[in-house]
């Protein structure tokens, strides 16, 4: 079933962090912050919302770091319940479809949870001193991939972040999978 995240609570703080990514190397918030602004995306390996548009999310992360965001994907899904998901396999992802941006693991899933991520893809914007101003979609595309000259949502509502510092006051939330929790 498909999951819906919240609007944008705009100004809301990024949470920090401190997760293992599928190169080797440990990543905080402030070691992937751009200059003007950061976007922290909760990807899988599984998710159907996810892949079908993953060569479009590798697109918009080169294009908005070319612009001065910093950009980091997380995986939180129970790789017990979903082996696809494990970091094993991110590392594979990762290294096969060439990520432009560290791929981070969140075995414990407390980042996901400070976050309230929701669903894959879950795309938070933040303005370059960490103030959310974007929780929406990638583009209008859902479990295929839409047309090719589908309206750039995220990398448009970024860019205005980049210029401005502010995101736009329209947001069309994203959809996909719901992040599969561990259960207690």
């Amino acid at each position: 079933m498909a999951a819906i995240p919240p609007v944008c609570h705009f100004g809301w703080k990024a949470p920090g962090f401190s997760l293992p990514g599928t190169d080797g190397r440990r990543y905080g918030y402030a070691d992937i912050a751009g200059p003007r602004g950061t976007l922290v995306m909760f990807i899988c390996n599984h998710c159907p919302y996810v892949l079908a548009v993953l060569d479009r999310i590798i697109r918009d992360a080169r294009d908005l770091q070319a612009l001065g965001i910093g950009v980091v994907a997380i995986s939180a899904n129970d790789a017990e319940a979903y082996p696809q998901d494990s970091f094993e396999n991110m590392k594979r992802m990762a290294e096969e479809r060439g990520f432009p941006f560290p791929y981070l693991y969140d075995a414990a899933q407390g980042v996901a949870r400070a976050y309230d991520a929701a669903c894959t893809p879950d795309f938070f914007g933040f303005d370059a001193g960490g103030g959310l101003q974007y929780r929406g979609r990638l583009d209008a595309s859902r479990r295929e991939a839409g047309p090719a000259d589908l309206r750039r949502d995220l990398y448009e509502a970024m860019k205005q972040v980049a210029e401005t510092g502010h995101g736009p006051r329209e947001q069309i939330p994203s959809m996909g999978c719901s992040i599969k929790w561990k259960s207690a």
